[in-house]
């Protein structure tokens, strides 16, 4: 496949047969961090274990990929980016298929948690890297970033209502046999991909910086997790933390250090000293922290104080999904005629509108029409600023260094999705123990991680023109 620009270039339709199997490959590997929340009753029940059990196997999901993301892209240097990517929809099939038949928690930690997390490492930083390379049109390049981002969106919102469906009406173990048969499909649509000519040098792998990295994203978040037994005073959690910053220092130091020698790091500590960028990443963390939070909270007080159904928790959230559905079918045009910092200040505002309403109108025994408002606006804020966050920060960078900026911008979005249910859950579980209202206590926590993603978005530097935004600079 030749590369688009303004002017001529790969047909529409050639253009869609590549990025038809990059946004399907992005929505799965969305759906799956998101349809468990509907089952979580349902599947522990099956399993012989709880809620924590089940909480902990999402986070290890999203955690795997936050950890293993930036190796992954560096990988797409090194393998190909068609390779990369056929590889990880590979090893997430085989994923998904070991998680459907898994008979103890153990077992689907491994296949959902672990081989769909490694899966998804591999295969997602090549869809990016190559909506980049491919188009050169800085207009089409923010349409087909919209249409794998808005997949993202609508992956993680409609998975609740797809994945409560499957759940009510067959069993959680069809939803993973869904996604072998959806990325077995995805494989097939690939074959028309055209890698893109790797450098004639490609760069040698950083083992021991893809292990400190990996472990200190890992610690970092495991402390979080381990809230949910020792709580948030003094206690063990806080060493798992420190330690999981330290190693993270360990890998600076390391990469600083590689870099002087003239060798490449992992991914260079330079990519941490551009504002703009900064800015971004953070905006992208937030967005996803919120969103599945809430998603989980709201998931498990239904199941467990309302007695809900997976079904009946998927139909609650559909106004959620209605609004990324909107707001994302909306992006292309909004982005063409707005600055990508005001679509992502006004996705935060419309966020924090959105939850600002669940605390007002939703209570324990009110009727389920209380919930629409404040999930329909937060659908919609995230909806309209993934597809800007994603534009700032992969057009804040040369194509030369599109694999690593790919990598730490995926990785810090699934950061974003571990946090939010890590967070979430480490939070309901404390305000219980401690006599407090935990469902109210975790939306009003997770709210505020949006207020932060607002003040974020206020900090963005201003640009002329939409299009300005996607000028690489450093």
């Amino acid at each position: 496949m030749t590369r688009t620009g303004a002017e001529g270039g790969a047909t529409v339709a050639r253009a869609g047969a590549l990025v038809l199997p990059l946004a399907l490959a992005q929505f799965i590997a969305s759906y799956a961090a998101s349809n468990m929340n509907v089952a979580i009753s349902t599947i522990a029940d099956d399993l012989g274990t709880d809620v924590t059990g089940i909480q902990t196997t999402i986070t290890l999901f999203t955690l795997t990929m936050a950890a293993l993301m930036i190796p992954g892209s560096k990988l797409t240097d090194i393998w190909g980016r068609k390779r990369c990517f056929v590889i990880g929809l590979l090893v997430y099939a085989a994923g998904a298929l070991l998680a459907s038949v898994s008979q103890g928690l153990a077992l689907l930690t491994i296949g959902y948690s672990l081989l769909e997390g490694v899966g998804s490492a591999l295969l997602i930083p090549p869809i990016y890297i190559l909506i980049t390379v491919y188009f050169d049109d800085l207009k089409q390049r923010a349409k087909w970033f919209g249409v794998v981002s808005g997949a993202a969106g609508l992956g993680s919102a409609a998975g609740p209502l797809i994945g409560g469906l499957i759940t009510s009406y067959v069993s959680w173990r069809a939803s993973f046999l869904l996604q072998v048969v959806v990325v077995l499909y995805i494989v097939f649509l690939a074959r028309r991909i055209e890698d893109p000519p790797l450098p004639s040098t490609r760069p040698a792998f950083d083992l021991l910086g893809a292990v400190l990295s990996a472990a200190g994203l890992f610690l970092v978040v495991y402390g979080i997790l381990q809230t949910n037994t020792y709580g948030w005073g003094l206690s063990r959690v806080w060493l798992y933390v420190a330690l999981g910053v330290l190693v993270l220092v360990a890998y600076f130091v390391h990469a600083a250090a590689r870099e002087r020698g003239g060798r490449a790091p992992l991914f260079s500590v330079s990519l941490f000293r551009n504002r703009t960028s900064n800015l971004g990443l953070l905006t992208q963390n937030v967005q996803w922290l919120v969103l599945q939070g809430v998603f989980f909270v709201i998931s498990v007080f239904l199941q467990q104080e309302r007695g809900y159904s997976a079904i009946q928790t998927g139909l609650t959230l559909v106004p959620a999904t209605v609004g990324i559905l909107l707001s994302s079918a909306m992006a292309q045009r909004m982005a063409s005629r707005h600055p990508q910092r005001l679509l992502i200040r006004a996705g935060f505002t419309t966020t924090v509108v959105g939850i600002a309403l669940l605390l007002l109108l939703a209570r324990e025994d009110s009727a389920n029409w209380t919930f629409w408002p404040g999930l329909f606006l937060m659908g919609f804020g995230v909806g309209t600023m993934l597809t800007a966050s994603v534009n700032v920060v992969q057009s804040a960078w040369p194509e030369d260094v599109q694999g690593d900026i790919s990598g730490v911008s995926r990785s810090v979005s699934n950061l974003g999705s571990s946090l939010g249910v890590a967070v979430a859950g480490s939070v309901l579980v404390a305000a219980t123990a401690g006599g407090s209202a935990p469902f109210l206590t975790a939306i009003v926590v997770v709210g505020g991680f949006a207020v932060v993603g607002w003040v974020a978005a206020l900090l963005l530097p201003h640009q002329q023109h939409p299009a300005d935004e996607a000028t690489p600079a450093r």
